[in-house]
C-alpha cells in the first residue's frame, strides 16, 4: 500500500479575521450595553409639549385664530373649552399635568369682543398675559404662501428683544413654546417657513412666511446662497400687547406691569362720553336758539296780507 502524502501546513490559506458584532439597538435601548460614546456624552432631548385651549363663549374669529396656531405647532395638544373664572388657573394647571404638557397657550375671550392670551410655563411659572389686537386669520387673508404641515419653523426676533429684561424673558418663553422639538413624532425634519416676532410701539407683531426656493435644474440654490430665496407670507397675523408678567402659573407675584396699557373697557367708555358730549351740545344749541328767538322777536310784516282776498 502506498503511503499517505503529508499535508504541508504552510500552504494552508490564512484564516479571515471576523469583525466584532455591533451592539444591537432595540426600542428600549441598547441590547448588550450602551457604547462608550453614549455613556460619556448624555444627549439632551427636548420634550416640550404645549396645551392650547380657549374659554367658553369665544367668537368664531378668535376660534379660527386658535385653530391656525394649532396647525402651526405640531407639538401641541388641543383640549376642550374652559370656563373663564377666577379659579381657571387651578383647573388649567390640572389639565396641563393630566395631558403631560409643560406649557400652555390659553385664549380668553371677554364680552365677546376682547381677546386675551395667556402664555404660561407650568407648574412653577412664569406666565405672561397679553391683549391680542389686529387679528387676521388664514381664511380671511387668502395669501399665496403655503408650507408643509408639521415642518419646523425658524424663529427670528428683532434686536429690541435684547434691550430690557422683560423682553428677554418673553423671548425665552416664545422660543420654548413656539420652537418645535427636533425628535417629536409629528414633526418633519426640515425647515420651510419662518416665524417673525418684532417689537413696534411696545407691541409684539407676529408674521409667518414660507421660504420659497427655485426648483429648476438651472436655478438651483447653492448652500448658503440666499440671493434667490424669497419669503411669501402665509398667515395668520396678530399683535400682542403685554399687560403683566407673573412669577407663578396663571398668577403669583407681579414681575412687571405695563404702565401704558389701557383696557378696552376704558377706551369704549371714552368713546361713549364723546358721543354723549355731541348730543349734549346739540341740546344746548337748541335751547340757545329758542332763547334767542324769544328775546329778539320779529316785527310784523306790512306785506304779509297783500295777496290775500
Amino acid at each position: 500500500m502506498g503511503k499517505k502524502r503529508k499535508h504541508d501546513t504552510s500552504s494552508e490559506a490564512p484564516k479571515e479575521e471576523v469583525a466584532q458584532e455591533r451592539p444591537k439597538r432595540t426600542l428600549l435601548g441598547w441590547k448588550d450595553g450602551e457604547p462608550d460614546k453614549q455613556k460619556h456624552a448624555p444627549i439632551f432631548r427636548n420634550k416640550e409639549k404645549v396645551l392650547v385651549t380657549c374659554s367658553r363663549r369665544i367668537t368664531y374669529r378668535y376660534r379660527h385664530l386658535m385653530l391656525n396656531v394649532v396647525s402651526l405647532l405640531p407639538h401641541c395638544k388641543k383640549d376642550s373649552k374652559v370656563e373663564s373664572k377666577e379659579s381657571k388657573g387651578a383647573t388649567l394647571n390640572e389639565l396641563i399635568e393630566l395631558r403631560n404638557c409643560s406649557s400652555c397657550l390659553f385664549f380668553e375671550c371677554r364680552k365677546q369682543k376682547d381677546l386675551y392670551l395667556w402664555m404660561v410655563k407650568s407648574p412653577s411659572g412664569p406666565s405672561v398675559k397679553f391683549l391680542v389686537n389686529a387679528v387676521h386669520t388664514m381664511e380671511e387673508l387668502k395669501l399665496t404662501g403655503n408650507h408643509l404641515k408639521g415642518s419646523r419653523p425658524i424663529l427670528t426676533f428683532s434686536t429690541n428683544f435684547d434691550n430690557d429684561p422683560r423682553w428677554k424673558l418673553i423671548k425665552e418663553m416664545i422660543i420654548q413654546i413656539f420652537g418645535t422639538p427636533k425628535d417629536q413624532r409629528k414633526v418633519k425634519p426640515f425647515h420651510d417657513h419662518v416665524f417673525i416676532f418684532s417689537i413696534v410701539d411696545n407691541h409684539i407683531w407676529f408674521r409667518n412666511y414660507q421660504i420659497s426656493v427655485p426648483h429648476n435644474e438651472t436655478d438651483k440654490v447653492d448652500r448658503g446662497g440666499l440671493d434667490k430665496m424669497t419669503l411669501i407670507e402665509v398667515g395668520p397675523r396678530f399683535c400682542l400687547n403685554p399687560i403683566k408678567i407673573f412669577g407663578g402659573s396663571f398668577g403669583g407675584p407681579t414681575f412687571y406691569e405695563n404702565p401704558f396699557y389701557i383696557s378696552p373697557n376704558q377706551i369704549r367708555a371714552l368713546e361713549k362720553k364723546k358721543k354723549a358730549g355731541k348730543y349734549s351740545k346739540k341740546v344746548k344749541a337748541k335751547t340757545r336758539r329758542k332763547l334767542h328767538e324769544q328775546s329778539n322777536t320779529l316785527e310784523p310784516d306790512e306785506f304779509a296780507d297783500l295777496w290775500k282776498e
